[in-house]
């Protein structure tokens, strides 16, 4: 039915949501959130891997049904499910809930292909099913504060966002596994990138429509690698072989036998709003953070810190004309450390979001179309950067498509720039 009938707040209170989990693997943790007494609870879990099938026991008790395929879960009366599989895996799961109607989750990237994205937009649209992206960025702590000086026109209106992704344990976290490979990811470009990138367009209020990008395998092309066609030791994940004493990165021994990926990327973008983007993303440096620095034409301001760590972090605004770098700027906001460890928060919001979205619907902060924004716009420029820098354009997507999500899910867009230029 289309939930376009009842007006979200209006839908009478439903029963405690059963909600499965597709992929037990690093990022099951987050489902962990979903577990609330009289909201919600996981009572059921699928995952081909015998460490997978023992860790949804572990995480959600001895309780919980456990499937070897996802498929069998059908039969678990399911309300909502959270797919959190490796990248290239999430389109199948996806697609087979949304058509037979239960609401679901995807962890971001909504998928490593502009095609798959569509078809997951399209089968929502059909089936009127509810489909939520973990974009967890949206609910970060500094970059809601940045948003919100941003609303308040802090630094008039916005002509221009420059990302910098200091990825500093990327060698540990990309290029020992299925990370470093293009048929799972497309490139880091994207299944790294797709976070910056969604955030940059929600800061901006605008989606990318063409780019130019260069990028190279710089540092991780020459480290020792396991052997061909060797698997991932004893299914270890990255928590296992983590260790942050290795450096120089040239240290790092034991990486994926296929890498086809690139470790240092950068890139230009205009948006259909008239803002100029950049984005660069490298996999080896000693601090691990991202800078975000938006550019309006009556002042700037920038994070320092991001807060995923726990640690406190500052926006700064400079808006008052000045020589010289001032470290104090016209205005600083302090963002405090979270209790809460997962992301700084953000994690617990975006599970209760979803959860609330799932029962009873409503707009939320993150979008299915800006899911597939940020996918297509890092597709293009991987195709880019992989042809010496070719500019591509980026298309948009299916009008009705865009119609139906703004009215079921979307919230109102950032001050940015007019259309107009």
């Amino acid at each position: 039915m289309d939930d376009r009938a009842q007006p979200a707040g209006t839908e009478p209170p439903h029963a405690e949501l059963r909600v499965g989990v597709v992929g037990v693997g690093q990022r099951a943790p987050l489902a962990t959130l979903a577990n609330r007494p009289g909201v919600a609870r996981v009572v059921s879990c699928a995952d081909p891997d015998p460490r997978g099938r023992e860790d949804a026991r572990r995480l959600f008790g001895a309780d919980v049904t456990v499937h070897e395929r996802y498929e069998d879960m059908l039969d678990d009366g399911l309300d909502a499910v959270f797919v959190l599989t490796p990248d290239h895996l999430h389109t199948g799961p996806a697609l087979f809930f949304l058509r037979a109607g239960t609401s679901v989750f995807v962890e971001k990237p909504l998928a490593i292909s502009v095609e798959d994205c569509d078809s997951l937009l399209a089968a929502a649209f059909r089936s009127r099913t509810r489909l939520y992206v973990g974009h967890n960025l949206r609910h970060l702590p500094i970059l809601r504060r940045m948003r919100e000086l941003i609303d308040k026109g802090e630094i008039g209106t916005v002509r221009s966002i420059w990302c910098r992704h200091f990825v500093g344990h990327g060698g540990d976290f990309y290029f020992k596994d299925w990370h470093a490979e293009r048929a799972h990811t497309n490139g880091l470009l994207l299944q790294k990138g797709a976070h910056d990138l969604d955030v940059i367009h929600w800061l901006a209020g605008g989606y990318t429509r063409d780019v130019v990008a260069h990028g190279t395998l710089a540092v991780y092309g020459d480290n020792p690698r396991r052997p061909a066609r060797a698997p991932v030791p004893d299914g270890e994940r990255m928590p296992d072989w983590y260790d942050p004493d290795v450096w120089p990165p040239s240290a790092l021994r034991d990486l994926n036998p296929v890498i086809d990926v690139e470790d240092l990327s950068m890139m230009l973008g205009r948006l259909d709003n008239g803002v100029l983007t950049s984005y660069q993303q490298c996999h080896f440096t000693p601090d691990y953070w991202r800078n975000y620095t938006v550019i309006g034409d009556e002042g700037r301001l920038e994070n320092f810190g991001d807060g995923i760590d726990g640690e406190p972090a500052t926006v700064k605004v400079w808006n008052r004309r000045r020589s010289g770098y001032r470290q104090d700027a016209d205005l600083s906001v302090l963002v405090p450390a979270q209790e809460d460890g997962l992301h700084g928060g953000a994690d617990r919001a975006l599970v209760d979001e979803f959860l609330r979205f799932a029962a009873t619907g409503g707009p939320t902060e993150t979008s299915p179309v800006a899911a597939r924004e940020a996918v297509a716009c890092a597709a293009a420029a991987t195709t880019s950067l992989r042809t010496n820098g070719t500019p591509v354009a980026v298309a948009a997507p299916d009008p009705a498509l865009v119609d139906y999500f703004a009215h079921h899910q979307t919230v109102r867009p950032s001050r940015a720039a007019r259309a107009d230029g």
